[in-house]
């Protein structure tokens, strides 16, 4: 017994999507006549459309490099470190100087919570920095590569938590005074720390243990190598954020802050028997400042925090006032062609016709909006990178912001569609 199958294709589909795809194409030439008719206007959002784009891709890729910075990572063990700052007399004599320093230092050490304190001539979010050309060669015409470089005593690494990669720390036979004359100590520093950005710069595929800089021993005097450390970072970290962030610490007691490593539930405690202790340890000194290295970031980054809100307060109000524009529109059109949208009925135009209609017309302007919107935001990338050394718009936030744009479109035009597709011919016709 033959048994013939016949396989039916889906023809059911493909009519379907046809069909669909001609009455789409069917509505261009009604739409196009009507919107020549009102050129102003379909300007108006088209124009509104785009500078939208152009600013929300730009400004959105800002709050992204906003906040990138607001997240880098410091290396350092924030919670636990509270920074001081103290307004006195600096005596002349830099050896008295140190003297007082290693006072200081003593008394901070003894305090019951504190794990580690150390005198540093800069920290991170301090607002300023200290920095030093290095090289290769005692070459005056030899390329110099610009380093953070700070200055304190062998306590650095355990205070700030600090990862030893290679190498080793300093030890207390190496630390020098604090000299600002030009025959001082700085003249034979001869160790160094770096960090690891800075030895792959300078000794890519190689250890760094054992090598020499110049430009940070006094002079012409070479330094040596003794250890690389992990996250070090320049003070101003957005430079840390680039991978150019190179730092070096010189072995020398400096003054300039105070900062303590304890744990974060004794922090104000320890930050107020600090500040009691150095303004005990000298007369007429006043700490000025004693505060967690957490506020420090906040308050550094205060700035960047409130940019980012007023960019991203920016971005809602033009989406918010480009729907609006698009709903006025379309209501206003609605109300228009209401004796338009009574014929098409009365001639056997379905509901979804008429909403179809709308839409597709909203499609049109917010596409063309969004092509000149493009093109403006990637001349905008432009200038802002070459005005203000802002990275370039990655491409991602291209299509994104058109997405964006198409689906706020159409939810915009929806409530004005649906209530013109809704009009009974007899109400419209009479209308």
């Amino acid at each position: 017994m033959n048994t013939t199958t016949t396989l039916t294709p889906p023809a059911a589909a493909r009519p379907g999507l046809l069909t669909t795809l001609r009455a789409w194409t069917q509505d261009f030439a009604p739409i196009l006549s009507t919107l020549r008719r009102h050129k102003i206007a379909a300007g108006l959002i088209v124009l509104e459309v785009a500078l939208t784009c152009t600013i929300v891709t730009n400004a959105l890729h800002m709050i992204q490099t906003r906040a990138q910075l607001l997240s880098v990572n410091s290396g350092l063990a924030e919670a636990e470190l509270g920074v001081l700052n103290a307004r006195g007399s600096r005596p002349q004599d830099p050896l008295t100087f140190d003297s007082r320093l290693r006072s200081d230092l003593a008394a901070l050490r003894a305090l019951p919570g504190v794990k580690s304190a150390i005198a540093v001539n800069q920290h991170v979010f301090g607002g300023s920095s200290n920095n030093s050309g290095v090289s290769l060669s005692p070459d005056k015409q030899a390329a110099r590569v610009t380093v953070a470089q700070y200055a304190s005593d062998e306590y650095l690494l355990p205070t700030f938590g600090l990862q030893l990669l290679e190498g080793r720390n300093f030890r207390s036979d190496e630390i020098h005074a604090d000299a600002r004359d030009d025959e001082g100590d700085d003249a034979r520093i001869g160790v160094v720390l770096i960090n690891k950005v800075l030895a792959d710069k300078f000794f890519p595929g190689r250890s760094a243990l054992g090598q020499r800089l110049y430009g940070l021993g006094g002079g012409d005097a070479p330094v040596t190598v003794i250890g690389v450390v992990g996250t070090l970072t320049h003070p101003y970290l957005h430079k840390s954020r680039r991978q150019d962030g190179y730092a070096v610490v010189v072995p020398v007691r400096s003054g300039g802050s105070y900062v303590v490593r304890t744990e974060p539930a004794q922090m104000d405690a320890v930050l107020k028997a600090a500040s009691r202790a150095l303004e005990q340890n000298e007369q007429g000194r006043v700490v000025t400042s004693s505060k967690p290295l957490t506020q420090l970031r906040d308050e550094f980054f205060a700035q960047d925090r409130a940019m980012a809100w007023l960019m991203g307060g920016v971005c809602a109000a033009l989406l918010l006032v480009t729907a609006m524009g698009i709903v006025g529109l379309a209501s206003f059109w609605v109300q228009q062609r209401t004796r338009m949208i009574g014929t098409r009925r009365a001639l056997g135009a379905t509901q979804a016709q008429i909403l179809r209609y709308f839409l597709l017309e909203n499609l049109l302007l917010t596409t063309t909006g969004i092509l000149i919107g493009l093109a403006g935001a990637l001349g905008l990338s432009q200038l802002l990178m070459q005005s203000y050394a802002l990275p370039r718009l990655p491409w991602v936030y291209l299509p994104a912001g058109a997405l964006t744009l198409w689906a706020l479109g159409q939810l915009a035009v929806w409530v004005p569609a649906r209530r013109a597709a809704r009009l009974s011919p007899v109400a419209a016709l009479r209308a």
